[in-house]
């Protein structure tokens, strides 16, 4: 299975109001099915989340354009599909 790493970096321009949509958005995909892990980095400088059960890299850059981190420009997400063993 093909899975596809989320890295979320924040922005110095980060706006703690996006947070709670975030969760949300990251609840929504976790009720479908297509969130497989998700944390934030302990020095407060991001988080990342795994994708799993989604067609390709384009579909889950899909996703990721709804996130509301990246409506609210808040951080930067980068998609990686992810080879894992």
């Amino acid at each position: 299975m093909k899975m596809y790493l989320v890295m979320a970096l924040r922005k110095p321009s980060f706006d703690s109001a996006a947070i709670a949509p975030h969760l949300a958005f990251l609840d929504e995909l976790a009720a479908a099915g297509q969130l497989h892990l998700t944390g934030g980095f302990s020095d407060g400088s991001g988080g990342a989340y795994v994708l799993k059960n989604v067609s390709g890299l384009e579909q889950a850059e899909a996703i990721v354009a709804r996130d509301p981190l990246v409506l609210h420009d808040s951080s930067e997400l980068t998609v990686h599909e992810w080879n894992t063993r």
